[in-house]
C-alpha cells in the first residue's frame, strides 16, 4: 500500500447524461416525488379521517400515512447519499433498483389489509434486504453475511406465515379487520400459536437478543444499505405487533411476556454496547437495544408510543450512519469511549431536576403516567433516558459549569416537549384504524422491569460491571459478528 495518496475533492452530483446510468437520478427523483404525495395524503387524512385503498387488498389509514410518510423520506435521504457514495461503481444501477424496489414493498407492507400480501410483502423485504447485505458479489465475506441473513430472514417470513395461515384455517380471517372481528374468539392453542410465532417474527426482524447475530454479521452491506436497514427494516417488528395488535393484547400475560422479553434484549443490547471497538459495531448494538425498547413499548399497550419511537430512531441511526465516516476522521488518537467524567454535587442536583422535569413534562403532554397502570413505567423510563442523556452532557460538556447547567434543560426539556407533541399526533392518527394504546394494569413485573433498569443504569454509570471478566468475555463472544463474515486481513478490504 502506499503512503501518498491524491488529494480528493467532494464535487457536484453527476447527472444524467450520455456517459452516467440514469436510473440514480430518475430514482431519486420519483422517491422524493412519492414522499411529496405522501405528506399530501397524509394531511388529507388528519384533516378528513378518510381512508383509501382496494376494500380486502390495501387501505390507506392513519398508520399508512405516518409510514408512508417516514418511510419515502429516509428513503430519498438514501438514494440522494447514494447517488454520491455508489459513484463510480459497475453495479450502481443495480443497487439503486434494489433500494427503490425495497422501499416499494415496505410500503406495500403498511398499507396491505390482506394478511396474505402482508405475508409476501415482508418475505420481499427480506430477499431485498438480504441481496444488499451481499452487494459485492466478488467479496466471500460479503456473500455469507447475505446468505446468513437470508436464513433469518426467511424464518421471520415463515413465523409471520404460519401466524397468518392459521388465523385463516381456524376462522376465515384473511384481512386485519377480519382478525380483528375474531380475535376474541381464538381458541387457546390457536392463539397460542399466533401470538408466538408473531412475537418470535417480531425478534427475529428487530433483531433482539438472541437474535442479534444477523444484524452484527450484516456490516458488509454498503453504507447506505445499512442506513436504511437501520432506519427502516428492523422497524418492522413494531408494525407486525401493531397491525395484529388485537390477537397480541387478548392475553395480559402475553403483553407482560413482551415487556419482559424486551427489556431483557434492551439491556443485554446496552451492555453488548459498552464493548464494541468499531463504530458500526456500537451501531448495531444501539439498534438491538432501541428495536427492544420498541417491543417494550408495545407490551406496555402504547402502541402509538412504538411507532414515535421508531420513526424517531429511524431519523437518529439514518443520521448516524450516513454521518459515521466523519466522525471517524475526527477522531484524534487516544479518543476513545472512556468513563464520563464525575459529576459535582450541584451538576448531580441538575441532572436529576432535569431528568423529573422530563419525565412530569412528558406526563403532562401525553397523560401516560398520570395513573397506576403501565403508563406509569413508560414515563419512569422517559425520566431514566433524560437521566442518563443530561448525565453525559453535563460531564463532557467543554464550557463552564453554570453554562451546562442551564444549557441541559433548556435543550432536554423541549426536546421531551417535540417528543410529547409527536406522540400525541401519532396516537391521534392511529385512532380508529388501529390499536394506539392498551395500557395494562401495574404488576410486579412492571416493578421488577423497571428496577433492572435502574439498576443497570447504576453499574454502567459507576463501572462495577467492568470487574467481572467473566461478563466481559460473555459480552464480547456475543456481540461478536460471524467470523466467516470478517476480513482478518484489512488491506483485503482495497480489492473491494
Amino acid at each position: 500500500m502506499s503512503d501518498t495518496h491524491p488529494t480528493r475533492t467532494v464535487g457536484a452530483l453527476p447527472d444524467a447524461t450520455s456517459e452516467t446510468p440514469r436510473a440514480p437520478v430518475w430514482l431519486t427523483r420519483l422517491v422524493w416525488t412519492l414522499w411529496a404525495a405522501s405528506v399530501g395524503l397524509l394531511g388529507a387524512h388528519a384533516f378528513t379521517g378518510a381512508t383509501w385503498g382496494v376494500p380486502g387488498v390495501v387501505a390507506f389509514d392513519g398508520l399508512s400515512a405516518v409510514m408512508w410518510v417516514a418511510v419515502t423520506f429516509f428513503s430519498g435521504i438514501v438514494h440522494s447519499y447514494s447517488r454520491r457514495y455508489m459513484a463510480g461503481s459497475e453495479r450502481i444501477t443495480a443497487f439503486f433498483v434494489r433500494i427503490f424496489a425495497f422501499t416499494l414493498v415496505v410500503l406495500a407492507l403498511v398499507a396491505a389489509a390482506n394478511t396474505a400480501l402482508f405475508t409476501l410483502a415482508w418475505l420481499a423485504m427480506g430477499l431485498l434486504m438480504a441481496d444488499l447485505v451481499g452487494y459485492a458479489e466478488g467479496w466471500p465475506q460479503a456473500q455469507t453475511a447475505a446468505s446468513l441473513s437470508r436464513k433469518y430472514f426467511l424464518a421471520s417470513s415463515a413465523l409471520v406465515g404460519v401466524a397468518a395461515a392459521t388465523l385463516w384455517a381456524t376462522t376465515g380471517a384473511s384481512t386485519f379487520a377480519g382478525v380483528a372481528a375474531v380475535a376474541d374468539t381464538l381458541s387457546p392453542t390457536v392463539w397460542l400459536v399466533v401470538a408466538a410465532s408473531l412475537l418470535l417474527a417480531a425478534m427475529i426482524q428487530s433483531a433482539l437478543v438472541p437474535f442479534q447475530g444477523w444484524l452484527l454479521s450484516s456490516m458488509t452491506a454498503p453504507t447506505p444499505a445499512s442506513a436504511l436497514m437501520h432506519a427502516g427494516f428492523v422497524n418492522a417488528g413494531g408494525i407486525l405487533l401493531v397491525r395484529f395488535a388485537p390477537v397480541v393484547t387478548a392475553e395480559a400475560g402475553f403483553m407482560l411476556l413482551i415487556v419482559a422479553v424486551g427489556a431483557a434484549s434492551a439491556l443485554l443490547g446496552k451492555l453488548l454496547r459498552t464493548v464494541q471497538t468499531d463504530v458500526k459495531g456500537r451501531l448495531g448494538c444501539s439498534t438491538t437495544g432501541q428495536m427492544s425498547f420498541m417491543l417494550m413499548q408495545a407490551g406496555l399497550g402504547f402502541f402509538a408510543a412504538a411507532i414515535t419511537h421508531l420513526i424517531l430512531h429511524g431519523f437518529y441511526k439514518a443520521y448516524e450512519f450516513l454521518s459515521n465516516g466523519s466522525g471517524v476522521s475526527r477522531t484524534a488518537p487516544g479518543e476513545g469511549h472512556g468513563a464520563t467524567p464525575s459529576l459535582t454535587a450541584v451538576g448531580a442536583l441538575a441532572t436529576g431536576v432535569t431528568a423529573v422535569a422530563g419525565g412530569v413534562l412528558f406526563a403532562v403532554l401525553t397523560g401516560e403516567g398520570l395513573h397506576a397502570d403501565s403508563g406509569l413505567l413508560l414515563a419512569g423510563l422517559v425520566v431514566l433516558t433524560t437521566l442518563h442523556a443530561a448525565r453525559q452532557a453535563i460531564g463532557r460538556a467543554g464550557v463552564s459549569p453554570a453554562v451546562r447547567y442551564g444549557a441541559v434543560a433548556l435543550v432536554f426539556l423541549p426536546a421531551i416537549a417535540v417528543y410529547g407533541l409527536v406522540y400525541g399526533a401519532i396516537e391521534g392518527l392511529l385512532a380508529g384504524s388501529v390499536i394506539a394504546a392498551a395500557p395494562t394494569d401495574l404488576t410486579a413485573v412492571h416493578v421488577a422491569v423497571a428496577a433492572a433498569f435502574a439498576a443497570v443504569y447504576l453499574a454502567i454509570e459507576t463501572g462495577v460491571y467492568r470487574r467481572s471478566t467473566r461478563l466481559y468475555v460473555a459480552l464480547r463472544t456475543a456481540g461478536r459478528p460471524d467470523g466467516r463474515t470478517v476480513l482478518t486481513n484489512t488491506e483485503a478490504y482495497d480489492e473491494y
